[in-house]
């Protein structure tokens, strides 16, 4: 929010979710006639994000061969769009989410070593929930207020110190969004 990109373009992608024939066109765009089914010219996800943020979450997901493509706009700063051959040279900031172990698969080659040192300029580790229960209280009330009015319910209940209790003692291994998910039903089933 202290950003001067703080009112720009904020464009999210998964890596994960995207399936591997379309991430190219995806990020990058697509020229009229470049593959059947191109009717229209199409701005890609970076494209689209000129002068703000681009959020590639799940980055470890992306297949190796993709990797070089990004590899490309993360060093020179410009790519072509899917049959293109105007290159465009967008002003972006990228942030890059995981949550594996990205070291981990550079050493096991499923991961390029030269686009983990292009995205690793500032790293920020977030310990698991599990690591952190003292943040369990005001994360579980936090979903209960966004869940309360996303189900429509007409207050926000309190936690009990027993449900808290109960909280802080499990595990999470689905990490916040177990918990997230966990208030939800709470709600759902007990509004």
């Amino acid at each position: 929010y202290n950003s001067p990109r703080s009112s720009k373009p904020f464009v999210k992608i998964n890596c994960g979710a995207i399936p591997e024939n379309l991430i190219e066109s995806e990020l990058f765009g697509y020229e009229k006639g470049a593959f059947t089914g191109a009717t229209d010219r199409k701005k890609g996800k970076f494209e689209v994000a000129d002068g703000g943020t681009i959020f590639l979450d799940e980055i470890g997901e992306l297949p190796l061969n993709l990797q070089v493509l990004l590899l490309r706009v993360l060093q020179e700063k410009e790519f072509e769009r899917v049959g293109g051959t105007e290159t465009i040279r967008p002003d972006i900031r990228i942030i890059a989410a995981t949550n594996r172990n990205l070291e981990q698969m550079v050493d096991e080659k499923k991961f390029r070593e030269d686009l983990w040192f292009r995205l690793n300029v500032f790293p920020i580790f977030i310990r698991p929930l599990r690591a952190r229960k003292e943040d369990i209280p005001e994360l579980a009330q936090y979903f209960v207020e966004l869940k309360s009015v996303e189900l429509k319910l007409n207050t926000s209940p309190e936690l009990s110190a027993k449900a808290m209790e109960l909280l802080a003692s499990y595990e999470w291994p689905g990490n916040v969004r177990e918990l997230q998910n966990v208030v939800e039903r709470e709600l759902i089933l007990n509004p």
